[in-house]
């Protein structure tokens, strides 16, 4: 093992054994190397006549570029938009991403975090958790209700054994009791559970209220208490997007922080969804758990580790992107730019809610609930999803997802609040077509 990676190692025991013991083979040998890009740091510090270290090209004193390329950036220097990034982020997103992490969780107040790591949003960042949390044969808990590329990511890719329970009971709630009934089965076989938490929910948009966020915490908390090490990752790469009051406002993150010392919180979210940038792939990782002595030295080892991943993977994750939205972030109208777009996404949801309320679907359909993001979807009553889905594309060119057997995934972020009611006109013809 380097022995910078043992030097890390020792940082996080001393503050906290439990954490250590969960990491991964890979991630207990994960370090940032003091390679090329710590001499070069160093050389940018100190090297005051020239600086021959970095892999990039320069033309009398500034960064060299094609002025083509540059003529499709506004607003940025050369430095800003072509160069590389820190493995880690740059340092001024990474902070303003976890100010606004307070803002948005105020069950956050008074508690440490790590300074989020910047991921190739939040794919990436799900690939970096599987690398140093998950070994082969680790159970990934999940609901039955979930984004089908957990699969190749915990699954095909680290041969982690994905166990599903049961979303909603039959009150139309998430489903508490098979929930806990399948994380203490999991962790009567073994030391260690990793639980996956995605709120908004793809496919359903459902998003949990404060009583079962509370339930949930509690559930995982008194497993940990038992003596088994619990390491809950959250998926918020919907966050913000709630339509409705009694839904839990805030990420499952805050209030699975500072409970025990054997539970580990992983906040995985991003600028994607949330601000509407889904090609700049700008996600976080942030970190949540107690430490003893000095937490920032903890957390700066965690980070480290995940620096080491982004490092040996993709290197950095976009500089232009960063940038693009760290800008946005500054600006005086970022707020009520969102607040604006939240609008439109609140109105199309509940145009959703009112076309189905409808009695005329109520043979071919149920709607599993839905409160949030940018997903509903359909239990199907008479017909089989997939032939639906082709019959729909191929006769009427409505392209919607299909989901096993029954489920009928529609993405309402993008269809007009005026098109609504057709799209949904148009699945039930379909079904009638098809019986």
């Amino acid at each position: 093992m380097n022995p910078i990676a043992k030097e890390l190692n020792e940082i996080i025991k001393k503050a906290n054994v439990h954490v250590y013991e969960m990491l991964s083979e890979v991630g207990k040998n994960l370090f940032f190397p003091k390679g090329i890009l710590f001499q070069s740091a160093e050389a940018k510090e100190k090297a005051f006549k020239f600086n021959a270290t970095i892999g990039m090209a320069t033309e009398k004193g500034r960064t060299m570029y094609l002025p083509s390329i540059m003529a499709s950036v506004s607003g940025l220097s050369p430095e800003q938009a072509l160069t590389y990034a820190p493995s880690y982020g740059i340092m001024s997103l990474r902070q303003a991403w976890r100010d606004e992490l307070y803002d948005k969780n105020p069950s956050l107040k008074g508690i440490n975090i790590s300074i989020p790591i910047v991921t190739n949003a939040i794919t990436h960042g799900l690939s970096i958790v599987s690398d140093m949390w998950v070994d082969p044969g680790d159970p990934v808990i999940i609901p039955d209700k979930m984004w089908g590329n957990y699969n190749m990511t915990f699954s095909v890719l680290r041969g982690a054994r994905i166990v599903n329970y049961q979303m909603f009971d039959s009150s139309n709630g998430f489903d508490l009791q098979s929930f806990e009934e399948c994380v203490r089965a999991e962790a009567e076989k073994r030391d260690k559970i990793i639980v996956l938490l995605n709120f908004p929910n793809n496919p359903t948009g459902y998003t949990i209220n404060n009583e079962e966020a509370d339930r949930i915490a509690d559930i995982l908390t008194n497993l940990a208490r038992t003596g088994k090490n619990v390491l809950a990752i959250t998926d918020d790469a919907y966050f913000g997007l709630f339509y409705e009051d009694e839904t839990l406002k805030e990420s499952i993150f805050a209030r699975l922080i500072g409970r025990d010392p054997r539970l580990l919180a992983i906040k995985l979210d991003g600028a994607t969804k949330e601000n509407f940038v889904w090609g700049l792939r700008v996600g976080f990782i942030t970190y949540g758990a107690i430490f003893e002595g000095d937490e920032r030295l903890a957390y700066e080892a965690l980070e480290k580790k995940t620096a080491g991943n982004v490092r040996g993977s993709i290197s950095n994750a976009s500089h232009l992107g960063q940038e693009i939205v760290l800008k946005s972030m500054q600006n005086e109208d970022y707020k009520a730019e969102k607040l604006q777009k939240f609008g439109i996404m609140n109105e199309r949801a509940l145009e959703v809610k009112r076309v189905l309320a409808s009695p005329k679907y109520s043979e071919a359909w149920e709607a599993y609930p839905f409160n949030s993001g940018y997903f509903m979807c359909l239990k199907l009553k008479t017909v089989e999803a997939e032939s639906l889905r082709v019959h729909l594309l191929n006769k009427y060119g409505v392209g919607l997802i299909s989901l096993g057997q029954t489920d009928l995934r529609v993405a309402f972020s993008c269809i007009e609040k005026g098109d609504i009611q057709e799209l949904f006109d148009i699945i039930h013809q379909g079904i009638k077509d098809i019986a």
